[in-house]
């Protein structure tokens, strides 16, 4: 039985690293194996019974909306949360959702749409939150370019330092969420993600787990240009959101 019955993609960066392909297209919408890169993970959410779907949008926010819509045309609902001024950022982005009612104040998937990856949204959907848990992030081993990491796993919890020979790897820009992990934001202020869930890593209050499944951050040229080819050689079939 699910737990998990909404989520919210990221969507409201520039995509300056993929310049110029994002001048006048929102990345988002840059294609990946023959359609925009956040329709693989509206398809595969609702692949995964998950229907109900956020997306905060700012820059060329309307030619995001032009495109995807009310979400009927993938069998699902989705819920815009316009930043029109400047981006606010990950957590001020969450922040803001959750004070418009356009995410519903309980647990949620929280998806970059910057990421291509072949995971199976089911396994998260019967995820349940502890009492004071603020989020569960799934960690890949490091790409090339981010060699360090970001966090450890330690006995389950995520952590900023690896405790022993264990080393760190990489957010996979993956999670489920606890609204609560935004609490005290002030509304219309930009706010990053990645404090917030480091003073609750100091409150053992994060857990991780790490996936072996294809994953790349389509952050270049170069990168996109990989995971195309990677989608041509193996067949977009082999996705569920496909």
């Amino acid at each position: 039985m699910s737990v998990i019955t909404q989520a919210m993609i990221l969507a409201a960066g520039k995509g300056t690293r993929l310049r110029p392909l994002t001048l006048e297209t929102p990345k988002p919408l840059v294609e990946v194996g023959g359609q925009p890169l956040i329709v693989w993970h509206i398809k595969a959410l609702e692949a995964a019974g998950i229907t109900d779907i956020t997306i905060n949008a700012s820059w060329l926010a309307d030619k995001l909306i032009d495109t995807l819509g009310d979400g009927s045309q993938f069998g699902v609902q989705l819920h815009w949360s316009l930043e029109e001024d400047e981006p606010l950022e990950t957590a001020g982005g969450i922040f803001q959702a959750l004070q418009t009612r356009k995410l519903q104040d309980a647990p949620f998937i929280l998806v970059n749409s910057d990421v291509w990856t072949m995971f199976d949204f089911t396994k998260l959907t019967t995820y349940k939150l502890g009492a004071d848990q603020r989020a569960h992030l799934l960690l890949i081993d490091n790409p090339e370019h981010n060699n360090s990491g970001d966090f450890a796993v330690n006995n389950g919890l995520a952590g900023e330092q690896a405790i022993g020979d264990a080393g760190k790897y990489t957010f996979a820009g993956i999670s489920v969420m606890s609204p609560r992990l935004v609490d005290g934001l002030v509304t219309g202020q930009a706010a990053a993600l990645a404090p917030l869930l480091k003073q609750a890593m100091l409150k053992f209050q994060v857990t991780a787990e790490v996936i072996t499944d294809n994953w790349i951050d389509v952050g270049t040229p170069e990168r996109l240009e990989q995971v195309n080819s990677f989608i041509k050689n193996k067949g977009v079939g082999i996705h569920r959101g496909a």
